[in-house]
């Protein structure tokens, strides 16, 4: 069994912060863009892309986008006349650290399955 661990290379989130990026996942259209931006990596996705792989109008994604980006979760970068966004991997994982920052009162516990700890 996989021992888990804290991983403490990104700043601890305050709780605004988290409630913020938990409100914005908290749509299908926006879990499914953020997803998307995770599995394009570190390359990122233009909108037109995105809106062609998700099915969205890209009126709407644009929408979906603002809020992911107001969130922290998404950031954006203009490359010649496209824009291209990318998944914020240290805000992902700095809310990853806060939902599990007292997992097993903090001590490390064991996954008895993939995403699963045997303590709960």
């Amino acid at each position: 069994m996989e021992t888990l661990t804290p991983n403490l290379d990104f700043p601890p989130l305050e709780e605004g912060s988290a409630v913020k990026a938990l409100a914005a996942l908290a749509q299908a259209q926006r879990l499914r863009a953020f997803r998307a931006l995770v599995v394009a990596g570190p390359d990122g996705l233009t909108p037109g892309t995105m809106a062609e792989q998700l099915g969205v109008a890209p009126s709407a994604l644009s929408f979906h986008l603002k809020e992911l980006s107001h969130a922290g979760l998404v950031s954006s970068e203009a490359r010649g006349r496209n824009l291209i966004y990318r998944a914020n991997f240290g805000q992902m994982n700095a809310l990853l650290g806060y939902l599990t920052e007292h997992c097993c009162q903090g001590a490390s516990c064991e996954a008895s399955a993939p995403g699963g700890c045997a303590a709960c």
